[in-house]
């Protein structure tokens, strides 16, 4: 049994605190915050409670796997709804007078053939190859680079993988917005086919094509809701973690990471010996540990909590990177109904690459209009608004630099960021024909990407952390352990295997594997004997 220690209570961390517990260590989380959930945080205000970060329940079997690794399941831990429909998309009007072109995305495969056929007759049959291929690629990403932690070059020399080789070379040196645009000509089923890697923080002109298998996630198995949000997500995960013996702090701001007196190469390596901390009455605290999982962003890990000398990834090599999007948070409280609003719905500009050169390019612009995203848990769940009102939460993509600013309550938020919510308040409401959605607002709380670097030491103030482009993606992206310090190992979305609470899961798993020895590309087992065999192996 090793004394454990966790910086932060996001997704990963909380996650990665239940597998270590259940493994028998002795594991203490510290989280900087008053609440849990980093990143996948909530807000609660007069009857209202917004989801402050994920909103998409998508790879559905990763939450099953993990939970069955906590010795339950899914249907034990939530009450997941199918959304019908799975999405809108409100196409912005050709003129002032114009109204939006709408395209509802149904949940079922019949119904999303027959919609892809009337937007682009004879497109369902290359619909249904371009989902054969997602599903094969999506399958192999599971079976074997998702959860590998790239410790033995034998978990990729697997016969299915050499034999895929060309097919997924092929994949990853192309780029997703021209594979989609080789098989389908209609614009807005190009966005449909585009717009997902935006969530892995990325421009589909630079995303690798391998990851047109987000769309066997969202076209073909569907989009679910978690009842009560993923604040309940969260809160199960966090039981399950104190269930099994995790100790969890908040209010605690770790301000180092301690190592021994040895140094930087192989022969005199240098050890964890635990963290150094600070309480909410600013008291300073030091705690023992044999190994340390920051589940923090890396930037901050490095460069803020590690000596120059002990750091993987200096500030030098964060000036090669590529940022995710910063993100404009706007969280609604409504009067009265908007049932032209779906649970989950898209807003996609005419000029798409107008749009991703604004929040992508080298200069970093305010795109005006803008795409964004825009959810309505109110259409599945009750409890997340008062009765006879709408919770709507906006998100608008925007550059990674903190000089935006700070959100803020009702209009209190800094000039830029207040700007960009009003705009994106008159898209929703001119697109989607709701004009009096400004008079009906009761309440209004913005976040600006000063907000995430102050309340999760965000990278340059983004929204997920670096971009899932070919050179920041799998064995390419940062890893799970430090190559300085032994016993310092990472989890999240700013490591492998990247964005997203699927990825935040299976990020813990791959701390699990690492401090078991285990090289294994795949998912754990989840029968104990199991897991020693496949260790050994």
């Amino acid at each position: 049994m090793s004394r454990i220690t966790i910086i932060g209570a996001g997704v990963a961390g909380l996650a990665t605190a239940g597998l270590l517990a259940r493994e028998g260590h002795d594991v203490t989380v510290l989280e900087k915050n008053a609440v849990l959930g980093g990143r996948a945080g909530s807000l609660e205000r007069d009857g209202f409670r917004f989801d402050t970060g994920p909103s998409w329940y998508l790879m559905p079997g990763v939450f099953d796997h993990f939970f069955e690794l906590m010795g339950t399941s899914t249907a034990e831990q939530l009450e997941l709804e199918q959304l019908r429909p799975a999405y809108r998309v409100f196409r912005e009007p050709s003129s002032p007078d114009a109204r939006a072109e709408e395209i509802t995305v149904p949940a079922d495969s019949a119904g999303i053939a027959a919609l892809f056929d009337g937007l682009e007759p004879g497109s369902a049959a290359r619909l249904e190859e371009y989902l054969a291929s997602a599903r094969h690629a999506n399958d192999m990403a599971v079976r074997h680079f998702l959860y590998n932690p790239f410790t033995s070059v034998r978990s990729l020399l697997k016969p299915e993988i050499l034999r895929a080789l060309p097919r997924l070379a092929s994949l990853l040196l192309g780029r997703l917005d021209s594979f989609a645009a080789r098989r389908f000509r209609d614009p807005a089923l190009r966005q449909i086919l585009g717009y997902p890697a935006v969530f892995l923080g990325t421009d589909p002109r630079q995303a690798p094509a391998m990851y047109h298998l987000m769309s066997a996630l969202d076209l073909d198995e569907g989009v679910r809701y978690p009842q009560g949000g993923f604040a309940h997500l969260v809160d199960r995960i966090a039981q399950l973690a104190a269930s099994a013996g995790a100790g969890i702090i908040t209010g605690a701001s770790v301000e180092r990471i301690l190592t021994d007196a040895g140094g930087s190469t192989k022969a005199h390596r240098a050890h964890v010996t635990g963290v150094r901390w600070v309480d909410d009455a600013g008291i300073t605290h030091e705690h023992d540990a044999d190994i340390v999982v920051s589940a923090a962003d890396l930037h901050h890990t490095e460069t803020r909590l590690l000596p120059e000398a002990l750091r993987t990834y200096p500030e030098t090599w964060w000036r090669k990177r590529t940022s995710g999007p910063g993100a404009v948070l706007v969280m609604l409280g409504v009067r009265g109904q908007l049932p032209q609003l779906p649970h989950h719905s898209l807003f996609f500009t005419e000029d798409w690459d107008a749009n991703f050169d604004a929040v992508f390019g080298q200069r970093g612009s305010l795109p005006d209009p803008a795409s964004l995203y825009v959810c309505r848990p109110s259409a599945t769940d009750a409890s997340v608004a008062p009765e006879g009102h709408e919770n709507l939460f906006v998100l608008v993509p925007v550059p990674a630099d903190v000089r935006l600013g700070h959100g803020g309550p009702d209009g209190a938020g800094d000039e830029r960021i207040e700007a960009i919510a009003d705009m994106a308040i008159d898209v929703v409401a001119r697109w989607a024909d709701a004009p009096d959605l400004r008079e009906r607002i009761v309440v209004r709380e913005t976040t600006g990407p000063a907000d995430f670097a102050d309340d999760f030491h965000s990278w340059r103030g983004g929204m997920l952390g670096p971009a899932h482009i070919l050179s920041q993606s799998a064995m390419f992206r940062a890893q799970n352990a430090s190559r300085r310090v032994d016993g310092l190992y990472y989890a999240g979305g700013t490591v492998a295997p990247g964005v997203g609470v699927p990825m935040c899961l299976i990020s813990a798993e791959i701390v699990l594997k690492r401090i078991r020895g285990d090289h294994s590309g795949g998912p754990l087992p989840t029968n104990a004997r199991a897991h020693v065999a496949e260790a050994v192996r």
